[in-house]
């Protein structure tokens, strides 16, 4: 991801993005944060949006206000940023992991099924490297034992699922505007989406240190505000989302087309699913010498991700780190996430290829 030629790009609409809240009279909750929530919810098909300091407060928030209680159970994928299990845990609940499918690391709907139990409250599925996971199967399963669901969408900003752009499909929805993402800030930032007004103001109340009104605190909330700085920039980069997303698309077709063959394996995406390529992750058993092949040749890759929540130093001594969780142990050995980003040359992605095509394990 190539920051600055991002910022390069936008140069002059940043500029005077930023001068204006410079000039302007509110650093926190002013008219920024106001039109990039109203613009962020229109994208995405959800009634309100609301700014959050991070995409772990997105996620944490968004379970308190859908109802999650210390105690209560909360099931989440097993291959995914630790984040996804760390906000369940920060509001008291206890994380479930559910491996994922074999072939695509997203969740197929009768592992989860099989997951619930009598004390399962919510369901957290993640929209895995820009894919969405297919909620309707899940929204479906969550109607008929009275659970919530919030989704992740921390890697799929414009990703569409049969058509309708994900961020109004779940109960809430917790995005991350983390500078790498698809739409990122110059720092850390977040929002929650939703249809349901009560989640919206509860989330409203929460990241304000439990207040809609000024020296009013009717619950113990925490200081949790998109500043008008990260607004005014993700408003800038939002009308350029579109765009950046297929130029990633294109990168990721050149991919598909020019390691057919190879003895990798490669994203498979669903007919019902547009994804925004967030990342472009390959498998292979020889990750770790094709890495170091590729390094050898000034081509530098990712590996997302390298331990698995369960066999992280964190969880040491607790039940989460005796799950058997197969299919993310193997990903964890196996994933490699090749060079994409909307400023990617096609020469540099040839040199990428070009470099794969050479490796013999």
């Amino acid at each position: 991801m190539d920051l600055p030629a991002l910022h390069a790009e936008l140069r002059p609409e940043l500029s005077a993005a930023l001068l204006g809240v410079l000039d302007g009279e509110r650093v926190l909750l002013g008219p920024r944060l106001a039109t990039f929530e109203r613009d962020w919810a229109a994208a995405v098909g959800a009634r309100s949006a609301v700014g959050v300091g991070s995409g772990l407060d997105a996620l944490s928030l968004g379970l308190r206000a859908l109802g999650v209680a210390p105690g209560e159970e909360v099931l989440v994928p097993s291959h995914t940023f630790i984040a996804t299990w760390l906000a369940v845990i920060q509001v008291g609940a206890v994380p479930v992991p559910v491996d994922v499918s074999p072939v695509t690391g997203r969740w197929e709907v009768d592992a989860v099924t099989a997951a619930v139990g009598p004390r399962t409250r919510a369901i957290l599925p993640v929209h895995l490297y820009g894919h969405p996971v297919d909620l309707g199967p899940l929204m479906a399963l969550a109607a008929r034992h009275g659970l919530a669901v919030l989704d992740d969408a921390a890697q799929a900003h414009g990703a569409t699922l049969r058509g309708r752009p994900v961020g109004g499909l779940a109960h809430a929805t917790a995005w991350s505007f983390y500078p790498g993402k698809n739409l990122g800030a110059l720092g850390d930032g977040g929002a929650v989406t939703t249809s349901d007004p009560e989640v919206a103001d509860r989330v409203r109340s929460l990241r304000n240190y439990g207040s809609t009104e000024k020296y009013r605190h009717d619950e113990v909330g925490y200081n949790s505000r998109l500043d008008e700085l990260q607004a005014a920039v993700l408003s800038v980069k939002l009308s350029r989302l579109g765009e950046f997303n297929d130029r990633r698309a294109q990168i990721a077709r050149r991919y598909e087309e020019a390691l057919a063959g190879l003895d990798l394996r490669l994203p498979t995406i669903a007919d019902w699913a547009t994804p925004v390529w967030h990342l472009y992750v390959v498998r292979t058993p020889h990750r770790d010498a094709l890495r170091s092949h590729l390094a050898a040749r000034g081509v530098e890759t990712g590996i997302h991700y390298p331990v698995p929540p369960h066999r992280q130093p964190a969880f040491a001594g607790t039940p989460l780190a005796d799950a058997a969780l197969p299919v993310a142990d193997a990903l964890a050995r196996e994933v490699l996430s090749l060079p994409i980003g909307p400023h990617l040359p096609e020469s540099a992605q040839e040199r990428v290829v070009d470099a794969i095509r050479t490796f013999r394990p």
